[in-house]
Formats: C-alpha cells, structure tokens, sequence
C-alpha cells in the first residue's frame, strides 16, 4: 500500500456554528497573511480543510467573507456593559474598551486591506461593523442614565446614540492609532453628552 499523500488538506466532519468559525478562523489567517487582494477562496478552503463550495454558499462574494472574518475577530472581544454610576463614566468607559478592540484590528488590516484595485475592501468599509456591536450597549446606559434623572429620556435616534463610536472609529480608521484618554473624554464631554441631554429638555 502507498504512503497516504497529505499534499492535499483532507475534509473535515463539522457542521453549523463549529463549521463556520473554522471558516472565518481560516479566513482570518489567510486575510493578514497575504491581504485582501491575494485573498482566494481557494486558499481559505485549504487552511479550512473544506471546498470552496462550502465558502460560496455561505458567502457569495470576498468581500462578504472578509467582512464576516473581521467581524468574528471582533465579536470575540470581550465587551461588557460598563456600570459606574453615571453616564458620562459609563459611556467613557465603552469607549475605551471599544477603542482598544477597533485599534488593535485596525493596526492588524491597515496593511492588509488598502488596495489599488477598483472595488477592494479598505478600513472605512468596516466602520459599520466596527459600530454596530456598541448600540446595545448605549441602549443599556441610557435607560439607566434615565432611571438616574441624568437625561430626560432615553429614546434617542440611533445617530444620536452612535455619534460617539462614528467619531472613535473614524479617529482610528484614519490615524490607525488608539485614541488617546484626552481625546475620548472630549468625545463625550463636547459632543455625546450635549447631544444626548439636549434631547428632549
């Protein structure tokens, strides 16, 4: 009997939610390896020990995969609901745990994702998904903040409630640094904390 040849990844059993982090997992690498434009579903599917057809069905397109990868990356950090005992603290407190995930990402792409090529991902594609997972968060704070008497009411439009993590996550996307602790609390202290007291007084 002939040696087993190992030059090609041989497919592995798993399904569901253990399928599809192992997808973007091996995404992920493929991604800060060799970047965006060299990224293949090819290669993706060998890291993964999987087809390529297995990639496509779930996303059709690389840019729809990069963007998934990225944001399992991101969902992995762990982001608790700060509780100081008021919102100014609680808000500055997201804000830095947030900061350090999107810096730590940011400076892992930079080099990764800006391409010549029409139609490449760059990192202010990734604002949104950058954002997102912070609104649940506000929400949270703002029902307590009202709770507290600090703000007249906590039903506030979703620019309103973002405009502080659009103004970190631009900050990052385009200094490719973490912001630092001055300029988070005048994030808060001059635009957030207007804007959210303003509301409805």
């Amino acid at each position: 009997m002939s040696p087993t040849d190992h030059s090609r990844p041989v497919p592995q059993r798993r399904r569901g939610a253990q399928l599809e982090e192992a997808l973007l997992d091996a995404a992920w690498d493929e991604l800060l390896d060799v970047g965006y434009e060299a990224l293949t579903y090819d290669a993706v599917a060998e890291r993964a020990r999987t087809s390529r057809a297995v990639l496509y069905r779930r996303w059709p397109t690389k840019r729809d995969l990069a963007v998934a990868a990225v944001s399992r990356v991101l969902a992995a950090q762990p982001s608790p609901t700060p509780d100081t005992g008021t919102l100014r603290g609680d808000v500055i407190a997201l804000l830095h745990a947030a900061n350090d995930a999107r810096a730590r990402v940011a400076v892992q792409l930079a080099a990764r994702l800006d391409g010549p090529q029409e139609g490449g991902l760059t990192l202010a594609d990734l604002r949104d998904t950058l954002s997102r997972r912070s609104d649940d968060h506000v929400r949270t704070i703002l029902g307590r903040a009202r709770d507290r008497g600090e703000i007249p009411t906590a039903d506030l439009p979703r620019r309103v409630r973002t405009v502080a993590f659009h103004l970190l996550g631009y900050h990052v996307l385009m200094t490719r640094r973490a912001a630092t602790a001055e300029e988070i609390a005048e994030v808060v202290d001059e635009v957030f904390l207007p804007l959210v007291r303003g509301r409805g007084a």
